[in-house]
């Protein structure tokens, strides 16, 4: 899971390296596009699937995209990224406790929190830092967006082949975006630059992480699995600064630090929780 959240982290820096022509809503589009194709290449689906839950997980998958990168265009990489990936993990809590009447372990409160305090110090000395109120709505969507699409995915886990269901999952959301490509120029695409980059986003930023994901959601809570997500804005800012060139201050390095904690406490969790089960079944 963590290499999964490693691979989403790239995602920006790939991005930064497309034709400037190229949009955030289309590049998003490609990528579940060639993703969500690559993802049904790659399994047979040979069970009958809800396509109920299909829907669900399709939509929230579908909503992330134009949200986050909306989100960021409007209130600026740090407070969008904080907001959509920062609010993500509380929102999964809640919703687990909620709606399964499933209440997160100590562990994932304890994570939480230091990988929150530890995303918002990473962010916090950016000079580009802006509130937009529209802005602010729009990264709390697409944070409950990838809340909705975990905490359904690992529902259909219990009764259907986690892979297949990934890959139809990311194939409806890549149709439901498709109008979005036809609303700009899609010509950059056809550039070696914008044909590199749309290939690694899709087939490794998306179809190997997200296969990756749903492997490791197997054996988390989803609440524990959208904790680990955090991954990837440490991801992001470590590849910033030792690829693009880009400096960080002590409170981002401390930052860092808190982040990194947290993922050890809470990727500890599920081993322990694992060792329990097993213990108890026997």
């Amino acid at each position: 899971m963590l290499t999964a959240a490693f691979f989403w982290g790239t995602t920006g820096t790939v991005q930064a390296m497309a034709p400037e022509s190229s949009t955030p809503l289309a590049f998003g589009a490609f990528r579940l596009l060639i993703g969500g194709s690559a993802m049904l290449l790659a399994v047979w689906i040979s069970r009958k699937l809800h396509v109920k839950n299909w829907s669900s997980a399709a939509v929230c998958m579908a909503c992330y995209q134009p949200l986050f990168f909306t989100a960021v265009k409007e209130t600026g990489i740090a407070v969008g990224t904080v907001i959509a990936i920062g609010s993500a993990p509380i929102i999964a809590g809640s919703m687990e406790w909620a709606v399964l009447k499933k209440r997160p372990r100590n562990s994932w409160w304890v994570a939480t929190v230091l990988a929150l305090a530890g995303c918002w110090l990473l962010f916090s000395d950016s000079s580009n830092v802006r509130v937009d109120a529209a802005g602010v709505l729009m990264a709390l969507g697409a944070g409950a967006s990838f809340a909705g699409y975990t905490l359904i995915s690992k529902s259909m886990m219990k009764t259907q082949p986690p892979r297949a269901t990934s890959a139809v999952v990311f194939m409806i959301s890549a149709i439901l975006l498709t109008p979005l490509l036809w609303q700009s120029d899609i010509s950059w695409i056809l550039t070696p630059r914008g044909l590199g980059t749309s290939l690694y986003i899709g087939l490794i930023a998306t179809c190997a992480a997200y296969f990756l994901f749903v492997k490791g959601l197997t054996g988390v809570p989803a609440s524990a699995a959208v904790t680990l997500s955090l991954a990837e804005p440490l991801t992001a800012s470590l590849l910033g600064v030792f690829f693009i060139g880009e400096m960080l201050s002590l409170s981002s390095w401390l930052g860092i630090a808190l982040m990194l904690l947290g993922l050890l406490v809470i990727s500890a969790a599920p081993r322990n929780q694992k060792t329990a089960e097993t213990a108890h079944m026997s």
